[in-house]
């Protein structure tokens, strides 16, 4: 009985980090397997970001048009945010552009923007990873002949399980609608 008893523990333990693995909700975009690498290098999976309620988009650092203003979006709904809450919400921006967007190049936008990044992260993934992600998303972008994008240019809400909450359209002001969606997704976390 004493040999079963440490097999049975470890058997028992087993099948709870299995149960733990896979209980994420079927529609959570934790369930792709992706690595992001931030700004500062670290490389971790897309669910480790679960727990927290996010703000993400998906930009390119050499966009001079619309990715700034995405940001700028970002930076705006943070502040409209109920000041509760504020501190709690996450912003992930994530390149399409990985072959361009290196660790030093993210670290030199994040830097150029002013971005405080106690509450950002900027991130990449590998070239294979960045399509799939965007269609996850429901992102869509297509590279042209002069190595710019056409891209869409949406700012999503994640709540703590990596689901799809909200999402707007409105970008260069704050959508009343989506910041109402996120301090309703803060106030249940």
């Amino acid at each position: 009985m004493k040999r079963l008893a440490p097999w049975l523990l470890l058997t028992l333990l087993l099948a709870g980090q299995a149960f733990a693995a896979t209980s994420l909700p079927p529609d959570s975009v934790y369930q792709f397997n992706v690595v992001l690498t931030d700004q500062d290098g670290h490389a971790q999976p897309l669910a480790s970001r679960r727990g927290q309620v996010q703000l993400v988009s998906m930009i390119y650092t050499s966009c001079a048009m619309v990715c700034p203003m995405i940001v700028d979006t970002m930076k705006l709904t943070r502040k409209a945010v109920a000041e509760p809450g504020r501190d709690k919400l996450a912003l992930l921006a994530v390149s399409f552009d990985p072959a361009r967007d290196s660790v030093d190049a993210l670290r030199s936008y994040a830097a150029t923007r002013k971005l405080d990044m106690r509450y950002w992260t900027l991130a990449r993934t590998e070239l294979k990873d960045a399509r799939p992600l965007a269609a996850l998303f429901g992102l869509q972008y297509r590279q042209l002949p002069d190595g710019d994008f056409n891209h869409s240019s949406e700012l999503i809400l994640l709540d703590t399980d990596g689901r799809i909450a909200a999402r707007t359209t409105v970008i260069g002001r704050v959508d009343p609608a989506f910041v109402a969606a996120i301090d309703k997704a803060l106030a249940e976390h």
